[in-house]
């Protein structure tokens, strides 16, 4: 499809979903979304869509597959995108769509809200008093036990290196890296169980992401978990003590971040390819960056 429309013409991008409440509506005044325009709200049915025009020619099927595979625009469109979402969330529950979603007009928007209703006031009600907490575990073969933790190796190793032969004592290095990185992958997964029947205990819902690998995964070790998990607001800190607590082994590194806006749990409208002004169905949700997955 080529993009739609002319640099004139604009569709209506949309942020979240809310209650309609004096809370939204300040909660945006004045905020720049994506492309720095201005965020207004769309109401209908007693819900409200956190929405801003933007160009249509720049969110047609092309033009946005250009932009979400450009890292410096898709960084940009999900800056803002987020800024958006936890203004809003600083003062209200809302439900996170998913990055791009773009409607052709208001009305798409609002024959959205009211198709949707139903399913948006459920979610509404069942994220009430609720967060979403990333936890993420890593097996960190770099790990050096502590010299408590060390029999009397130690003491003995430079008497045993100066009886074993350069060829030998690098082999000897190699198997003992190969055994700690088994290790810490053996006390990763155990570690990850631990994790997650804590976890679960006072978590009412979890999602599973996939495992963050390259420039996303922060710092060392290899990333062996990656889940959302729907938090009590009153359990929070205990969630997070309990977690770290249960993730405690050697070659091992158990983060927990947040709290995040209920992405993991939100569910965006149906997906479908946006189309040109003025023609075809509603545009729809447009799979873009994911929210909790790369947090």
């Amino acid at each position: 499809m080529t993009p739609v429309g002319n640099e004139e013409e604009t569709a209506v991008y949309v942020y979240a979903v809310t209650r309609e409440v004096p809370e939204a509506e300040a909660a945006v005044a004045a905020l720049p979304g994506v492309l720095g325009t201005p965020v207004r709200t769309v109401s209908e049915g007693g819900l409200t869509a956190l929405a801003g025009r933007v160009p249509a020619h720049l969110f047609g099927e092309e033009a946005l597959k250009r932009q979400l595979e450009d890292l410096e625009q898709l960084e940009s469109m999900a800056r803002a995108h987020n800024a958006v979402v936890e203004a809003v969330t600083a003062r209200t529950l809302a439900l996170p769509l998913r990055l791009a979603t773009v409607y052709l007009d208001e009305e798409r928007v609002r024959e959205m809200l009211r198709e949707r209703a139903e399913e948006f006031r459920e979610l509404l009600g069942r994220l009430e008093g609720h967060l979403e907490l990333g936890v993420k575990v890593y097996a960190d073969p770099q790990h050096r036990p502590a010299a408590s933790e060390q029999s009397g190796a130690g003491e003995r190793a430079p008497a045993a290196r100066a009886a074993v032969s350069p060829g030998r004592a690098y082999l000897q290095q190699r198997r003992m890296q190969r055994r700690s990185r088994e290790d810490a992958y053996r006390s990763a997964e155990q570690a990850a169980a631990a994790v997650a029947v804590e976890a679960e205990l006072i978590a009412v819902d979890r999602v599973r992401h996939r495992l963050q690998q390259g420039e996303l995964a922060a710092g060392p070790g290899q990333n062996i978990a990656n889940d959302a998990y729907l938090v009590p607001v009153a359990q929070a800190e205990e969630f997070r003590r309990r977690v770290l607590a249960a993730g405690e082994a050697p070659g091992v590194r158990v983060e927990v971040t947040g709290p995040w806006a209920p992405y993991s749990f939100a569910t965006p409208p149906p997906d479908a390819a946006p189309a040109p002004a003025g023609e075809g169905p509603a545009g729809g949700a447009v799979a873009g960056a994911p929210g909790s997955g790369e947090r």
